[in-house]
């Protein structure tokens, strides 16, 4: 489990840098930082989201 855990953050950070182009933030300060890391974490949350519905939705179909 202390493995797994350990992965997961990598994954989203390369998912945020290789599909979403992400290469560095925009703005400056500790909380514009975090606001800014707020942001990317909704993006990527909607994109899971959408993903999983349309995983399901598919499967009602079928």
């Amino acid at each position: 489990m202390a493995v797994r855990r350990m992965t997961e953050p990598e994954s989203v950070f390369g998912q945020l840098k290789n599909n979403q182009g992400f290469r560095r933030f925009l703005l400056r300060g500790m909380e514009k930082v975090t606001i800014e890391v707020g942001w990317l974490s909704l993006a990527h949350n909607l994109l899971k989201q959408a993903t999983h519905d349309q995983k399901r939705r598919a499967a009602i179909l079928q």
